[in-house]
């Protein structure tokens, strides 16, 4: 089977990739400068508070930082392939086709930022005569493909029992979603915080990915970094375990610092970044080890058979064309150093 558009759309812009020099630091990833190129997104988390507050650059102080936004991790998973990011905030979806065929990117998960909620859900526009998803049939929906909103889109229309080839599915990142929107050009979208919220003044939530999640559909946002980069700079992950668990703990203790980081990150008011982190799902440090999620050495945890799950899901929609057996997906789960970086 040939490979999906999006996958092959992704492959073809390499060269644009490198050409514009997304955050590279002209070693490949393959460690040979001081510099951690982070591919980061512009949605409420620990991630942002970690970049506001200069955490990493404060701890690692021989390194130079490059952080680069990126829209989707459709995107980012391209980046990696290029090698030109190091470390990375990525949807759980775009990670299981990562690391599937023909991606195989060389990089393994080290963190759970969130687990998605409230904050990623199915929209449809007022006046679009749409009640429930089952309404979706010949309807212009948007998402950005092989996103997790593209994975819980896909999800939340097999519950329905609605035929996704029926639908008019458009692949618009979360700032064309917002203009088309506007423009009365879709008649629903998918997609993630901070664009949710715009979407959310004018439309109706048919579905939120905290409900897909108890029906056996979860999707979180991780931290996964490039195996070679592992290799070359051990000292780098820990720090940034720290700085992201310290992010953690401020996200719990502290909601209104939390707030008053993420808002300046995203040019909004730290009371609409609070309402924004309130509808997310965030673990506490601790938490990362648990055999739930990450695991410890010996003992890779379930989020192994999350990634697997999600492969197997874009299997049967005819979006990937295998899935990763599941002991691949428990290697590249990077356990390593995790009970340190957590310990309170």
């Amino acid at each position: 089977m040939a490979p999906p558009p999006s996958i092959a759309a992704a492959l073809g812009a390499l060269l644009v990739v490198t050409a514009c020099g997304e955050g590279g630091s002209g070693d490949g990833g393959k460690g040979g400068g001081k510099t951690i190129r982070i591919a980061y997104q512009a949605f409420p988390s620990g991630d942002l508070i970690v970049k506001e507050k200069g955490w990493l650059e404060k701890a690692l102080p021989g390194y130079t930082v490059k952080w680069t936004k990126f829209d989707s991790g459709a995107s980012i998973n391209t980046a990696f392939v290029a090698g030109s990011v190091d470390l990375a905030a990525i949807g759980s979806s775009p990670v299981a086709r990562g690391l599937s065929e023909p991606l195989n990117i060389p990089y393994q998960v080290t963190w759970v930022l969130d687990v998605a909620g409230e904050n990623a859900a199915l929209v449809a526009r007022n006046g679009s005569k749409i009640s429930s998803v089952k309404d979706l049939e010949g309807k212009k929906v948007a998402t950005p493909f092989s996103s997790t909103s593209h994975y819980s889109l896909l999800a939340a229309l097999d519950q329905a029992g609605v035929d996704a080839s029926k639908v008019q599915l458009l692949d618009l990142e979360p700032q064309d979603i917002l203009a088309a929107w506007t423009r009365g050009d879709i008649d629903a979208a998918y997609v993630w915080l901070p664009t949710l919220e715009e979407l959310k003044k004018t439309g109706k939530v048919l579905v939120s990915s905290r409900e897909l999640a108890a029906a056996g559909k979860p999707t979180l946002d991780l931290g996964v970094a490039s195996t070679s980069f592992l290799k070359a700079h051990p000292d780098v992950l820990p720090a940034w375990r720290k700085a992201q668990a310290q992010a953690l703990d401020l996200i719990h203790d502290d909601p209104d610092a939390a707030s008053a980081a993420v808002g300046k990150q995203l040019g909004i008011s730290p009371a609409e970044a609070g309402a924004q982190l309130k509808q997310g799902i965030f673990l506490k440090p601790a938490e990362q080890a648990d055999a739930k999620w990450l695991g410890t050495p010996g003992k890779v945890g379930q989020l192994a058979d999350n990634l697997h799950s999600a492969a197997q899901f874009l299997v049967d929609q005819k979006q990937i064309d295998a899935a990763p057996d599941l002991e691949k997906l428990r290697k590249s789960v990077y356990v390593e150093g995790l009970t340190d970086a957590v310990a309170p």
